[in-house]
């Protein structure tokens, strides 16, 4: 690999994406892609002079012929939901911007792995795999990572417990049907229920009381809180971006919460969600089904259906 990223959009969220790549990933060469050349260009600039104390990496405004060569190129671009804007119209905005990036980015690097972050991010998955004809496994929706690294915050806070040692996911849609697959959510490989057993009487364990229904509001509440109080949210998300570029540098095969095309898992197919994936260098080697309760299968299809029914309604 030549360690070339792309990023299509200069907004807060891809400039946010190229400076932590630069102070933290693997990457030799960005090139921000953006219709506001002007702004693509200020952004590229301001991450170059911060380069001194952070890595080498050469950072550029460009065109979509100068992301020739890149291993993986992130796709950003799409404007937020306006006041009284129905989803579906948003949903078709942004599949229009899609639409218009796809073709002329493919053209010109149609062998470098896409990840999917702009919103929604579900939709916008299936319709890039629909309209590329790109190897499906080369298609990287971020789906439910932000969700999970929210519901990791949020466990570590109740457990007191570093967020590293919580394992626990959020799956489904990136949106109001995702849900917590309690099921296989641990801390160091202890389920959640006999962790709190075996904290029983033992002295400087802190664990909070807390209920399902209040972890899952705030991980999908979370979003709308930031974004009233600063206007986004784009330091959560530029971090899973950033999370998913080592993997696939790293060489090392990695299991994370992704969106991708589904083909019969837990009943599903024809659309894009996020399930346990297996992703390398070469993109998603396999889709996992862990073992989920009958009810959590349920929420797994009706998420499922929520985003056909989407789907369903816009012209791709």
């Amino acid at each position: 690999m030549t360690n070339k990223v792309t990023i299509i959009g200069a907004g807060s969220v891809g400039a946010t994406i190229a400076y932590l790549l630069v102070a933290n990933g693997p990457v030799s060469e960005i090139v921000l892609i953006d219709i506001n050349r002007e702004k693509a260009k200020a952004e590229a600039m301001d991450i170059v002079q911060a380069t001194p104390y952070l890595n080498s990496t050469k950072i550029y405004e460009g065109s979509y012929e100068d992301a020739k060569g890149s291993d993986i190129v992130i796709i950003t671009s799409g404007v937020g939901r306006k006041p009284g804007q129905s989803r579906i119209d948003l949903t078709q905005t942004n599949v229009n911007i899609l639409k218009s990036i796809a073709p002329e980015i493919v053209k010109y690097v149609p062998d470098a792995l896409f990840l999917i972050v702009a919103n929604p991010v579900d939709v916008l998955t299936y319709v890039f795999c629909k309209i590329t004809g790109i190897p499906e496994n080369r298609v990287i929706g971020t789906g439910t990572s932000l969700d999970t690294i929210r519901l990791r915050t949020r466990l570590s806070e109740i457990y007191s417990v570093n967020q590293k040692q919580v394992h626990a996911y959020v799956l489904g849609e990136h949106g109001d049907s995702s849900f917590v697959a309690w099921s296989n959510a641990d801390i160091s490989g202890i389920h959640l229920e006999d962790y709190e057993k075996c904290a029983t009487d033992k002295n400087g364990l802190t664990i909070s009381e807390y209920d399902h229904a209040e972890v899952e509001e705030y991980v999908k509440k979370s979003g709308g809180k930031i974004i009233a109080g600063k206007g986004a949210t784009f330091y959560g998300i530029a971090t899973c971006v950033c999370h998913l570029v080592k993997i696939i540098y790293s060489g090392a095969d990695t299991v994370t919460p992704i969106s991708t095309m589904m083909h019969g898992e837990y009943g599903v197919s024809d659309v894009a969600l996020s399930t346990l994936c297996l992703l390398g260098p070469e993109g998603i080697k396999t889709t996992l089904t862990p073992k989920l309760s009958d009810e959590e299968v349920a929420k797994f299809q009706n998420s499922a259906q929520v985003l056909k029914d989407v789907i369903a309604q816009i012209q791709i």
